[in-house]
Order: structure tokens, then sequence, then C-alpha cells
């Protein structure tokens, strides 16, 4: 299963989940995707995505991660929550600009919200911010399983934050750009062989 993790204040509906969804009905009608609207409390989004992440990989199936900006974090967190259990060929993670420390980040953001592609109105309250940090990967256990694209160019995050953590994985690091990372969808063929879907 490819499960894709979309970013903050994003949704199933936003661009590059959009591209993929096209690319996967396209080149790989037969493969299950999930394309989950995240809850916006971290350890909500945490009981909504582990018991996914377990179901996939109960099935005998590869588990393929992607994800976007804090999906990129989460991403990391299920990886590495689950290697330990798995073989290398099993599950493999592609992330695009991840957020590194969003628990910094998005202290800016507490408050009231509103999703600009849902709709939906929220808080994000003080107490997030260490529910974020619980769910952080400092060091990763097998860094070759995760292939990160960043673009220097982005304006939310610090690409330099992902380069340092990252430096062991296959690290692709385009100069300018921006956070939605422009240009994703011709980089689809390359995530997909990394994840196995050549």
């Amino acid at each position: 299963m490819l499960l894709y993790l979309h970013g903050f204040n994003s949704a199933p509906s936003s661009t590059k989940a959009t591209q993929v969804a096209r690319y996967m009905a396209t080149h790989h009608p037969g493969e299950a995707v999930a394309f989950p609207r995240l809850a916006t409390a971290p350890l909500a989004v945490r009981e909504q995505i582990l018991p996914l992440a377990h179901s996939a990989l109960n099935s005998g199936e590869p588990l393929r991660l992607m994800g976007s900006s804090l999906g990129g974090y989460l991403a990391s967190y299920l990886l590495e929550t689950l290697v330990v259990d798995t073989g290398p060929e099993q599950l493999r993670a592609v992330l695009v600009n991840p957020a590194v420390r969003p628990y910094e980040l998005l202290a800016e953001y507490i408050g009231e919200q509103e999703n600009p592609y849902t709709g939906e109105r929220y808080r994000v309250e003080p107490e997030h911010m260490g529910h974020l940090q619980s769910l952080d990967t400092p060091s990763l256990l097998q860094p070759e399983r995760y292939m990160v694209l960043l673009q220097t160019g982005d304006e939310v995050l610090d690409y330099r934050q992902a380069e340092t953590k990252y430096g062991r994985s296959q690290l692709h690091i385009e100069q300018g750009g921006d956070h939605s990372f422009q240009g994703f969808e011709q980089r689809l063929p390359e995530a997909m062989a990394f994840l196995g879907l050549a």
C-alpha cells in the first residue's frame, strides 16, 4: 500500500496528493493507496495512522510512505516506529520538503485556524507542541530507507535542517523552488521507483 500523508493545513485534495493519486491510477492501478484526511491534533493523528500502517504490513505487502512537510515528519515517525519489524524492501519512505522540528515552527500558529482546502475551523493548542515533540525521530535507525526531496527556496522550512537529519539517506537538493516543491510531478517516476514501484 502507498500511504500519503499531507502537511499542516493541507488535505488529500492538495496539488501534490492529487498528482500522486493520478500517477498511481495511471501507472499502478492495482496498487492500494490511502490518502487519509489527517486529524488536527497530533495524538489523534498518531492513533489514525498507526493502525493503517499495521494493517498494511500485516497483509504481508510492502508499505510505501510518502509525506510532505508535516506529513514527512509523520512518515518518519511511522517508519522509525515500525522499521525493526520489517524487511528492507517492505517499508520505505519518500519525504518532500519534510518538517524536522514542527513543534518549534507551529508554535506561531497556536489559536484558531481554518484549513484552506476543507474550510474546517479548529484550534492549535499549546500542548500540541509537546505532543508533536513526542513523535520526534532525532536519529534514524536505517537512513537508507528514506528518499528526501528538498528545494532550497522553501519559504516555510529551512531545508538545511532536513539536509542534516537525512544526510545519510538518498538526498536530492534542488536550488530554488518553494515549499510546494516546484516540478514535483516530474520527480514521481524516480520517487516511485525508490518505493519499489518501477
